[in-house]
């Protein structure tokens, strides 16, 4: 059954000519993917151990830039059994060299969601990224004093002193991420709710860790009325479709990514649940299909 049930559009000023969120219904559980906008990180980045003339082909045949493209941030709204749910934030502030992003906190308010009414917040992992937007200024002032945010023990065990030697993510983007991670553990360790494999935060919508990306990187299952969803964080690329074996530059463990995202992706062709991923082209709505060892992406029809 399709559990596309309809997509806005919102026009805040002259930057906001495209839809930035999209409504999905999984059984009884209402999501909402929202744009937190787009980065600009460079092309190598998404393939740090393919030969240069492998991947420069494969950009060509996706019409994009061998030197940098858009690369989507999205982040999830769930609401179950009357808690509201937060899926990651967004970036937030934390790269100024990333103008385009950084939109989540206005796009929240434009598709009726009031930070005070959110009760928990499920972070995939805490990447700058994912934690960003928890970060902007006057944020946490305005969410419930009792906020629950689950996110797996190993991954808060991790950002206490992190390592970055198998990452190809350079000095600044390192410091970035340890300054931000850093800031997040301070702000919010009192709400922290660590979990050691699984946890159900609501009916229906159960976070799992699966580490490869980072040490406690996670996906959340939705699942509902024999409708699934999966949002799958950072474990599924535009490129994993075609190169489940590139390493993506900021994963901390890169053969262990490539493990977990093909055991993603080989579930979710057997499953026939939905995909959410962050880093696919917004709305990111869409099923994986099987096609002998390598896997393709069949995008949701849009509902309007």
């Amino acid at each position: 059954m399709n559990v596309i049930t309809k997509m806005e559009g919102i026009r805040k000023g002259p930057d906001e000519l495209v839809p930035s969120r999209y409504a999905v219904r999984v059984g009884d559980i209402d999501v909402l993917v929202i744009s937190d906008g787009v980065v600009t990180p460079p092309a190598e980045s998404m393939a740090t151990n393919a030969d240069p003339a492998v991947r420069g082909a494969w950009l060509d045949d996706m019409f994009l830039s061998r030197d940098a493209f858009d690369w989507a941030l999205n982040a999830v709204v769930v609401r179950s059994g009357g808690q509201t749910i937060l899926i990651d934030s967004g970036i937030g502030g934390e790269v100024p060299d990333f103008p385009r992003a950084g939109q989540f906190g206005h796009r929240l308010a434009a598709a009726g969601v009031d930070l005070a009414s959110v009760t928990d917040v499920v972070l995939t992992h805490m990447h700058f990224d994912h934690v960003g937007g928890l970060l902007v200024d006057g944020v946490k002032e305005r969410m419930l004093p009792d906020l629950r945010i689950h996110v797996a023990a190993a991954e808060a065990k991790f950002w206490e002193s992190p390592d970055f030697s198998r990452t190809a993510m350079g000095p600044v983007l390192s410091d970035v991420a340890r300054r931000a991670a850093k800031h997040f553990l301070n702000e919010y360790h009192g709400q922290l709710r660590p979990f050691e494999t699984e946890y159900e935060v609501a009916p229906g919508v159960v976070v799992q860790r699966t580490g490869g990306h980072t040490p406690g990187h996670s996906v959340v299952r939705m699942m509902s009325g024999g409708d699934r969803l999966m949002f799958a964080g950072d474990a599924i690329f535009p490129v994993s479709f075609d190169h489940p074996e590139w390493h993506n530059g900021f994963e901390h463990d890169p053969e262990e990514a490539t493990r977990v995202r093909l055991r993603l992706m080989r579930e979710l062709a057997e499953t026939g649940a939905w995909l959410v991923s962050t880093h696919m082209p917004f709305p990111s709505v869409g099923r994986v299909a099987a096609v002998g060892n390598l896997f393709r992406w069949v995008p949701a029809w849009w509902d309007y």
